[in-house]
C-alpha cells in the first residue's frame, strides 16, 4: 500500500559528518521492494557504546544480545535490517543475528560483542540468513552514503526521513552529534521508540554515555506515544568515537559534561518529536503539558494517560474542544488527582479552572486553535510541583488503513 507523506513532515536537516563513522547501505531484499533495506555503520576502534532497549517480555534476539553486549561499552559496527523484525522467531532468529555478528566481526577484526544488530518490520518471520549475508557483503564494498540515505534505509512505514544534529563545547573543543531514527507506529514509551541511533565524535567514557542517554531518554523517547503499543524491537543507541580530541568526559564534574548531555538530550527530543509527526495517519501534533502533580513521574503518567486515550485523540482529530475527555483521562491515570483543583487549557486558553468550567468561557478561539496542526493541551492538577511534557498525535482513519494492510 502506498502511504502518503505525513502533513506534519519536516525536511531532512543538514547534519555534520562524524569522524570515525562510515555509513553504507545495501539491498538485502528482505521484502519485495526496490530500495535499500540494510544499513551498515562502521565505527572507529575505541568507540564507546550505550543503549536503552524495549522492556517487552517478547523482545527480539537483537535486543537480547544488544542488552548484554552494551554492558562492555564498546562498538565497531551497527547493522540495521528493515522489513523483518526477526522477533518471535526462536533459535532461528538468534542464529541469524549471531551469523551477522560473526560475518561482520571477521571482516573488521573485532569481537562479536562489538557488533550491534537491529531489525524492524513484520514479527514472526525468521530473518533470512542468506539475504542478510549477501546484503552485508554488498554493504562492505559499497560507497559511503549520506545520513539521509542511511535513514531512508532503516524505515518501514515511515513517510519521511528523520534526523537531528547538535554541537557542544567541551572545554575548548567543539564536538558534533548526529542522530537518525525510524518509527511511525507501534510507538509507546516503555523505554523509547522503535530504532534510533546517535553518533558523536566526542570522547566520552561508556559509563557516562550510558547515564546521559538514560537521562535523555526519560525526558524524550519515554514521553512520546502514537498508539500505546510498545515494539518488540525498540532500541536507541549512542556511539562516541573519541575523534574530536576533547578531554575525556568521565562524569558530571568533567569540563563540558553538562553541555554534551544537553546536546544529546536536544537531539533525542527532536528525534522523538519527529516520530510523533510521522505517526501513522497523523494530521495533528499534540503537546500535553502537565503541572501541579505530586512528582515529575506522576505528571508524566498523567500526561501519557491523556495522550494514549483514543477518545482524546479522536476528539482532536475531529477538532472538538471536548475537555471532558481530558478530565476522564486524568481520572483514570491511577495517579493522585483532585477534581476540585483540576484546570485544563487548549492553546493557552483555560476552559476549566479548579474543577469548574471557566465563567464566560468562549469556545470560538479554542475551536480555531484545534483547526491547526500544532495542538497544545495544558493540565494543572493543583497538588504539587511535579511537571512533565508528553507528545502524541491524533487518531484518524489513516491509522486503521495503514495497519489493516500492514503485511501485504
Amino acid at each position: 500500500m502506498q502511504i502518503s507523506r505525513s502533513p506534519l513532515a519536516r525536511p531532512f536537516p543538514e547534519m555534520p559528518a562524524i569522524a570515525g563513522v562510515t555509513l553504507r547501505v545495501a539491498r538485502a531484499r528482505y521484502k519485495e521492494w526496490d530500495r535499500c533495506d540494510l544499513t551498515f555503520a562502521e565505527l572507529a576502534e575505541g568507540t564507546a557504546a550505550a543503549g536503552v532497549f524495549t522492556k517487552s517480555a517478547c523482545a527480539s534476539s537483537e535486543v537480547e544480545l544488544g542488552r548484554e553486549a552494551v554492558k562492555q561499552g564498546r562498538a565497531r559496527a551497527l547493522i540495521v535490517n528493515a522489513g523483518n523484525s526477526n522477533a518471535f522467531t526462536g533459535y532461528r532468529g538468534r542464529e541469524a543475528v549471531e551469523a551477522i555478528q560473526a560475518q561482520v566481526s571477521a571482516a573488521l577484526g573485532c569481537g562479536v560483542d562489538e557488533v550491534f544488530v537491529s531489525s524492524t518490520g513484520v514479527i514472526g518471520v525468521p530473518l533470512p540468513k542468506d539475504k542478510a549475508r549477501a546484503g552485508i557483503e554488498a554493504a562492505l564494498v559499497a560507497e559511503p552514503c549520506s545520513w539521509e540515505d542511511a535513514t531512508n534505509a532503516i524505515g518501514t512505514t515511515d513517510t519521511f526521513a528523520k534526523g537531528a544534529g547538535a554541537s557542544a563545547m567541551v572545554g575548548d573543543t567543539r564536538v558534533e552529534l548526529a542522530g537518525i531514527i525510524k518509527g511511525s507506529g507501534m510507538i509507546a514509551p516503555d523505554m523509547a521508540t522503535m530504532l534510533g541511533y546517535i553518533f558523536t565524535d566526542a570522547d566520552v567514557a561508556p559509563a557516562f554515555l550510558q547515564e546521559a542517554l538514560e537521562r535523555a531518554n526519560a525526558a524524550t523517547f519515554s514521553c512520546i506515544t502514537v498508539d500505546g503499543d510498545t515494539s518488540t524491537s525498540d532500541t536507541v543507541m549512542a556511539f562516541a568515537t573519541a575523534k574530536a580530541g576533547n578531554a575525556r568526559i568521565t562524569g558530571w564534574d568533567s569540563p563540558g559534561a553538562d553541555a554534551f548531555a544537553a546536546a544529546l538530550a536536544d537531539v533525542c527530543r527532536n528525534l522523538a518529536q519527529l516520530v510523533v509527526r510521522d505517526g501513522e495517519g497523523a494530521a495533528k501534533f499534540i503537546t500535553i503539558r502537565v503541572s501541579g502533580a505530586v512528582s515529575d513521574d506522576s505528571a508524566r503518567r498523567v500526561g501519557l494517560s491523556i495522550a494514549n486515550s483514543p477518545l482524546v485523540k479522536t476528539a482532536i482529530a475531529g477538532e472538538d474542544a471536548n475537555w471532558g475527555r481530558v478530565v476522564m483521562a486524568v481520572g483514570k491515570a491511577g495517579e493522585p488527582a483532585d477534581r476540585d483543583t483540576l484546570s485544563i487549557a487548549f492553546g493557552g486558553i483555560w476552559t476549566a479552572k479548579n474543577g469548574l468550567p471557566v465563567e464566560g468561557y468562549d469556545e470560538a478561539p479554542v475551536a480555531a486553535h484545534l483547526k491547526g496542526e500544532e495542538i497544545d493541551i495544558a493540565v494543572d492538577l493543583g497538588l504539587g510541583d511535579g511537571r512533565a511534557a508528553v507528545w502524541t498525535c491524533d487518531l484518524t482513519h489513516g491509522y486503521i488503513a495503514i495497519n489493516a494492510d500492514y503485511r501485504s
